[in-house]
């Protein structure tokens, strides 16, 4: 039968009011931990597997929340006699449980254990009763007793029988005993202070050795169980002559007292009993009665003085005290009995135990104040002042301990956790009893706080800066950017993104990219620096928390020139079908300015500084060109040998490396007048158109006669639209850049000659209206054009055109030579 008291409704019905204001007071306290309390009541020797009691429905839980609970049981027994079915919520046997075993004398019989539950905590006392039933017979430490008996001994002389030990405890044990039918002796029965029966033999009859020398008898003790058990011993008496007076104690009872740490030897008391008889018959010896096993190693008497030693080692938490047996017997073998009563002193020689009950590792470091980390029971076996316990952990750290019910204590937070600063607390529990001296013993708690993801990733600079050269191969790595989180694990994998922003109306990751575990920032294309010169966007660092934190950090990426472009020359133009000539006068001065040659390099720095040199020419020793400004001088007097036809070849050469360079050939005609020039220059196109002939002619001859109309029309079409197409390009160059051309050049030597006056008409960009440079209109410009065409005339072209007017115009170049 199983008995069950549960939950704490059933605890406060069953405790007094005393007892329950404490537990009511702690409930108030701890209400995150429930506590309950039930009880069952066993008999011994039941099979494994059986039923104890539905552990669930006594605790009002159900079975889902023993299995999330991860229900189990803690005992402090070494044999855990019994299991928890958490599928069922049941409580079966584990262990065969023998409770002469278990408990021993101990009545009633019970060992307890406590039910545990998480997430919430709960906390459950289940005590098991064993109830006896009657397995043990009584029996006798000695097989036979023997007794030499006077025959002188008076009737009613008593005579002590050994006394037989039943295990079983209750009406299970030893009841009564019973003596064989005979005319000598009868039987008394006693009961001593502690429950045990013993019995004496009592002679009825006087004794007669000539006629009955020995007796034998039988002992019969019999146990109150059903069915009945006993145990019997043979009595043997020898029938000695003569000794009429039997030793007798001066003290019915003695009491004694002594420490439980006492050192062998130590004296504990001394007996004493007295014979009338006189020699042998009065010489009393002294014996341990009817004692106990155990006892046997503990205590020495000293046979002839009575004196009672301590031989053993004492435990007060084991035996309070021992109740012994003395007999003292006379050489006739007239016996006396005796108690002694030897009391414990209880000493301070344990210290408490500390038994880790629960303990929640790791914990979050954003839990609330008060939570509860660990369960702990601490016990100490000695009693009264040295048996109380304060249990307490060190004040420096963020805990503190506190009393749930008797013995166990709850170790809980009593301030935030910041794992970036301490990732793991080694906390001291220290329990120590009252006693004089105060012993304690330490237990470790190693407390690992588990990250949150409470820190956004932090980049090692709040802005970068880089550089890469123009026309880089797409794919190359720029650089990289560097963030830290102080987080763990997950929380801490930092990645890496780019914000989505524009750069020249175009999205960020058109331009680059970003490796998102490393934060290597590669080039998506190639870069242009006259086109791009800087990317300015964002970078965020993302971890992998739950939500996840960020942070952004600006780059700069700087793009270097490289000498990529060759110069561009914008004067003299070069035309396919028409020559430029620039004329000198044969009375022109050393010095004389003859042209300039104008040209651009869309680089920039040191790659856009341009050089001029005078690559071949028809008289090296009559021009010279400025390395730096392009202007093309004559180095000597001009005279009338000199021819009227000057070929210059100019290179211009950029300043990088390697540098870059182009080559314009410059026409000069060195005459006075416009009819020798043109003299001159029509023999180059009579040349040139004479060769012409030759071709069209051979074509002519070998082309098919079916196909001479066709080839002709599409030839004359074609000649006419590449002479109309030279003719133009002197209007209209469709360069990039804004050129720079000196507003007028002239001779300004001082030598006499002639002013000649040049002018240039220049097309802007879309932005040049925002320059502070203003253009006038130019009334007239005139430019010497020879055309092959023609048959020695001399064309001029006239422009009326503002630059002002067509801002977006392409850029057109003339010349206009006139004779002051």
């Amino acid at each position: 039968m199983a008995f069950k008291s549960s939950p704490l409704s059933c605890v406060k019905w069953r405790l007094n009011f005393r007892s329950v204001w404490p537990f009511l007071l702690f409930l108030g306290c701890l209400s995150h931990i429930v506590f309950g309390q039930i009880r069952y009541t066993i008999p011994e020797e039941l099979k494994r597997g059986s039923l104890i009691g539905n552990v669930a429905q006594d605790l009002g839980l159900d079975v889902q929340r023993l299995r999330s609970g991860r229900a189990r049981i803690v005992t402090r027994q070494s044999i855990q006699f019994t299991e928890l079915k958490t599928d069922k919520g049941i409580l079966v046997v584990n262990e065969r449980i023998d409770r002469e075993q278990l408990c021993g004398d101990v009545t009633p019989c019970s060992f307890s254990f406590e039910v545990i539950l998480e997430n919430p905590m709960e906390l459950h006392r289940v005590t098991v009763e064993i109830t006896d039933i009657n397995d043990n017979s009584p029996t006798f430490r000695k097989e036979e007793m023997k007794f030499e008996i006077s025959e002188s001994a008076t009737l009613g002389s008593r005579f002590l029988l050994a006394s037989a030990e039943d295990a079983d405890v209750g009406s299970n044990g030893l009841q009564k005993y019973i003596l064989n039918t005979n005319d000598m002796f009868g039987l008394k029965q006693h009961s001593s202070p502690d429950g045990r029966k013993y019995a004496e033999m009592v002679l009825q009859k006087p004794l007669d050795r000539e006629s009955e020398p020995k007796i034998s008898l039988k002992l019969i003790a019999i146990d109150g169980g059903t069915p009945h058990r006993s145990g019997t011993v043979n009595i043997d008496i020898t029938v000695l002559d003569v000794n009429d007076n039997p030793p007798v104690f001066n003290q019915s009872f003695y009491r004694a007292a002594v420490l439980e740490n006492s050192l062998r030897g130590t004296y504990i008391t001394t007996v004493n009993a007295s014979d009338a008889d006189i020699g042998s018959n009065g010489l009393v010896t002294y014996r341990f009665s009817n004692m106990k096993e155990q006892l046997a190693d503990i205590f020495h008497l000293d046979e002839s003085m009575g004196t009672i030693t301590l031989a053993g080692h004492l435990d007060y938490e084991k035996e309070k005290k021992h109740e012994i047996m003395i007999e003292a017997t006379d050489q006739g073998g007239l016996i006396d009995s005796s108690k002694v009563l030897i009391e414990i002193i209880d000493v301070n020689d344990n210290a408490p135990v500390i038994n880790v009950m629960s303990f929640s590792s790791p914990v979050p470091e954003d839990s609330p104040s008060g939570t509860t980390v660990a369960i702990i029971n601490v016990i100490d076996a000695d009693s009264e002042q040295n048996g109380q316990i304060s249990c307490a952990t060190d004040s420096a750290l963020p805990f503190k301990v506190k009393s749930t019910i008797t013995n166990y204590y709850a170790l809980i937070t009593v301030s935030a956790f910041d794992r970036e600063l301490e990732p793991e607390y080694n906390i001291t529990v220290r329990a120590s009893d009252s006693g004089t001296p105060s012993l304690s013993s330490t237990t470790v708690l190693r407390l690992r706080i588990s990250d949150v993801n409470d820190n956004a990733p932090l980049f090692d600079e709040n802005s970068y800066l880089a550089y890469i050269t123009e026309n880089n191969s797409p794919g190359m790595s720029i650089f990289s950017v560097s963030a830290r989180d102080s987080d763990w694990n997950q929380n801490a994998r930092i990645s890496y993104f780019l914000e989505e922003t524009q750069i020249s109306g175009n999205p960020t990751s058109s331009y680059v990219s970003i490796n998102a575990e490393t934060g290597t920032i590669h080039a998506v294309r190639s870069f242009d620096y006259e086109q791009l010169k800087e990317l300015t966007f964002l970078v965020r660092a993302q971890d992998g928390g739950s939500p996840p934190l960020s942070s952004n950090a600006s780059v700069k990426i700087i793009i270097q020139d490289q000498n990529d472009n060759p110069p561009q020359v914008l004067y003299p133009v070069q035309t396919g079908g028409s020559l430029v000539a620039e004329m000198v006068p044969r009375s022109a001065d050393v010095g004389y300015l003859v042209t300039k040659v104008v040209a651009v390099d869309v680089d920039s720095g040191q790659n856009a500084w341009l050089s001029y040199k005078l690559q071949k020419a028809t008289d090296r020793a009559l021009f010279e060109v400025g390395l730096q400004n392009g202007e093309i001088r004559t180095i000597r007097q001009v005279t009338d040998k000199d021819a009227v036809k000057q070929r210059l070849t100019v290179i211009v050469e950029d300043n990088g490396q390697p540098s870059r360079s182009a080559t314009v050939v410059v026409n000069v005609a060195v005459a006075d007048s416009f009819p020798e020039v043109l003299s001159e220059f029509t023999e180059l196109t009579h040349d040139k158109e004479y060769n012409d002939n030759l071709t069209f002619y051979l074509v002519l001859a070998l082309a098919v006669v079916s196909f001479l109309f066709i080839t002709c029309l599409v030839v004359i079409i074609s000649v006419k639209i590449y002479r109309w197409r030279q003719s133009r390009i002197l209007y209209h160059s469709n360069l990039p850049v804004i050129p720079y051309y000196p507003p007028r050049y002239s001779d300004t030597l001082g030598t006499g000659t002639l002013p000649r006056v040049y002018n240039y008409e220049v097309c802007r960009t879309t932005d040049s209206r925002k320059s502070d440079c203003k253009f006038d209109r130019a009334g007239s410009q005139n430019v010497l054009i020879m055309d092959p065409s023609s048959t020695g005339t001399m064309q001029r072209i006239q422009s009326e055109k503002s630059i002002l007017d067509e801002p977006d115009s392409p850029l057109e170049v003339s010349f206009s030579f006139s004779a002051l």
